[in-house]
């Protein structure tokens, strides 16, 4: 008996010592690469000497120094002559580990079967801070493509230097990195498509800069009953009826994939709760899907099962 506790005390062990990197939980849908850029959001001027919150303090070093970005390639990806790219924003208190486990990010990538790259920088490192750092700046997005850009050839996983089109989806606090994009980022033409997920808190009048200003894009806007967001959706979408301003208005539940595909500005309600709204019915799988980007059809990895 006292050697079979041995046993499963040296089991245990071992298994703490070798903790699953997302690089192999996620080996079977594509390669997942994590790299430190100096035009990533943080370390930033603004946020040099941490903030004070509710009188609670963020040291710059704990949450507002990580230059991490997390790019997932799907398997079968195909190189062309011009790479998608969509890039998340996540919300306040969170990491790119945690945003890309909790919200299922790759499986539901790996479901659409997209032709094209996600990305995902770090912003405020489990801070209560909308704040994104160099992305607000001027041209700082642009910059921040031609890094991933250049460490993608680099890699050998990308053949050209030619950005496509560009996805912008933000949950809760990541519509203000999305808001600065859109105004100052440098490659407004290249986005396609920005999502707001739950995310419509403000700087309503950037976007709609950006929606009429270029041809063709699209719009889509989740929101709640209590997360913070649904009198700044309501607002506009009145302001939007007294225009004569055509958009797509509906419960999640009875919202379809053509209309998605179809509507250049969508409204959905959804009757979940603030956190469930990237994932919880496969939403970012389904917006992925009628989206601009073209489908993986060489695509040779496992699919994934909806739970």
């Amino acid at each position: 008996m006292k050697k079979l506790f041995l046993l499963l005390i040296a089991g245990l062990f071992s298994i703490s010592l070798h903790a699953e990197t997302l690089q192999e939980r996620y080996a079977k849908y594509g390669q997942v690469i994590f790299m430190q850029l100096p035009s990533a959001p943080f370390p930033h001027p603004e946020r040099a000497q941490g903030r004070t919150r509710e009188n609670k303090v963020y040291p710059a070093d704990k949450h507002y120094s990580d230059s991490n970005v997390g790019i997932f390639i799907p398997r079968g990806f195909r190189p062309t002559d011009k790479v998608d790219f969509i890039v998340h924003f996540h919300g306040w208190n969170n990491h790119v580990e945690r945003v890309f486990k909790n919200y299922q990010l790759i499986e539901q990538f790996v479901e659409s079967g997209r032709n094209a790259i996600l990305v995902v920088p770090q912003g405020p490192y489990d801070a209560p801070d909308s704040f994104d750092g160099k992305l607000e700046d001027e041209g700082g997005f642009k910059r921040f493509m031609a890094d991933v850009m250049k460490t993608l050839r680099e890699s050998n996983i990308v053949r050209s230097d030619r950005i496509g089109n560009i996805i912008l989806s933000g949950h809760s606090g990541g519509y203000e990195a999305i808001s600065g994009i859109v105004t100052v980022g440098g490659l407004s033409d290249h986005v396609t498509e920005v999502w707001l997920f739950d995310a419509l808190y403000g700087r309503t009048e950037k976007f709609m800069n950006w929606f009429n200003n270029y041809h063709g894009k699209r719009l889509v806007n989740i929101y709640t009953k209590d997360g913070g967001t649904k009198k700044e959706t309501e607002a506009l979408m009145s302001d939007l009826k007294a225009k004569y301003i055509p958009f797509l208005a509906k419960n999640e539940s009875e919202v379809t994939p053509p209309e998605l595909k179809k509507n250049r500005l969508v409204f959905i309600y959804t009757d979940l709760e603030h956190d469930h709204v990237v994932n919880k019915r496969h939403e970012f799988a389904s917006y992925l899907q009628t989206s601009v980007f073209s489908d993986t059809k060489a695509f040779a990895g496992p699919k994934w099962t909806r739970q």
